[in-house]
């Protein structure tokens, strides 16, 4: 694929990538430049198209946090005596 840049910088991202990336029109994008020189673009989600992403069968309190950090962290310590 491959698109050309306008005089003013703008180029139109072929309908077989928009279709990838389910993008629409009004959508916004984010580019990101890695080490190596290539450039990534990928859509820029809201917040709310996060919801749901993850399941749980029941929320967690404060007290179900604080146990499991407990827990967490005395395995840790009692592994790293054992070294």
């Amino acid at each position: 694929m491959e698109s050309t840049l306008t005089v003013k910088g703008q180029v139109t991202i072929p309908k077989e990538a928009r279709d990838h990336l389910g993008l629409k029109p009004g959508d916004r994008v984010k580019f990101f430049i890695q080490p190596d020189g290539h450039v990534v673009i990928l859509p820029k989600l809201p917040v709310s198209a996060l919801k749901g992403m993850l399941r749980t069968s029941k929320r967690a309190s404060l007290a179900d946090m604080d146990a499991a950090i407990a827990k967490g962290a005395i395995r840790r310590f009692t592994r790293s005596k054992s070294r």
